[in-house]
């Protein structure tokens, strides 16, 4: 692992902000005209401690620019509502769209800040009516919440995680409908889609999202691209993260820099189709 002093960015983000939009991507700032690619996502994606993204290094394979949209821990909703992004979507050649977890998104269960997707803001009144023994003013993220309700009741959570995927692909299908350009579905975690999901709270990306609810986005997009990053990719990757020393453990959570070798060799053919 390399680490810098005193716990501070090792590496230089070039945060940066795109027309009024008031989410912060990474950098550097690229200009939104001519052919380029739009790549959305989660932390993956904004390439959290990892020098080269597959951002980055897709737009040296397919040689078009690829502007990263990804923005930190954000799920659906920061770009369902969010119309720069949209706008820059539409008029890209393609757009990417790294899936994430989907309990990081607003319900009829629980409301998520607009643009920190895994930040819980409130619980509804069929939430409190089904956990009435909870105290929801304890919770501030959204695992946490989620944890807390398998644990209390199992039964009871088969109803939560049933509306969180339905919420989440009800989301996607307009998120991916709404764009003109056509749209790559990016599945970039260490397992394979399950036929169930992962609903056993904590889990590793993307949480709750299966088989079957890729199955029913395919008719909205262009392709759907799998990597699956073994251990050993995993465990090699990370060993060329760059973070602070008080960062360790969330570094420690990401997929590595191997993954994000293996998702732009598997973009790069898909998009090159496309454009």
């Amino acid at each position: 692992m390399a680490y810098a002093d005193q716990g501070g960015d090792a590496l230089d983000y070039f945060p940066c902000r795109y027309g009024t939009s008031r989410l912060l991507f990474r950098g550097p700032k690229r200009k939104l005209e001519g052919d380029y690619v739009a790549v959305l996502g989660g932390s993956e994606t904004y390439g959290k401690f990892v020098p080269r993204p597959y951002p980055t290094l897709t737009e040296e394979r397919v040689g078009r620019k690829v502007v990263n949209f990804g923005v930190m821990n954000a799920g659906v909703d920061v770009f369902a509502h969010d119309t720069t992004v949209l706008d820059a979507c539409s008029r890209a050649k393609a757009t990417v769209i790294q899936i994430g977890g989907a309990q990081n998104m607003s319900n009829r269960f629980y409301a998520v800040h607009p643009r920190r997707n895994d930040r819980f803001l409130r619980a509804s009144k069929m939430l409190k009516a089904i956990y009435r023994e909870m105290d929801f003013t304890e919770f501030h993220f959204t695992r946490h919440l989620l944890a807390a309700l398998r644990a209390d009741s199992p039964e009871r959570f088969e109803l939560v995680a049933h509306e969180i995927k339905t919420a989440w692909t009800a989301r996607m299908k307009l998120l991916a409908s709404g764009l003109d350009a056509p749209v790559v579905l990016l599945w970039l975690a260490d397992h394979a889609p399950e036929a169930g999901g992962r609903d056993t709270v904590p889990a590793g990306e993307p949480l709750f999202v299966d088989r079957a609810m890729l199955s029913e986005l395919a008719p909205f997009v262009a392709d759907i691209v799998e990597v699956v990053v073994s251990p050993d990719e995993v465990r090699d990757g990370q060993g060329a993260l760059v973070f602070g020393e008080l960062e360790a453990p969330a570094a420690r959570e990401m997929l590595g820099a191997r993954a994000h070798e293996k998702a732009a060799a598997a973009l790069a053919p898909v998009l090159d189709a496309l454009m």
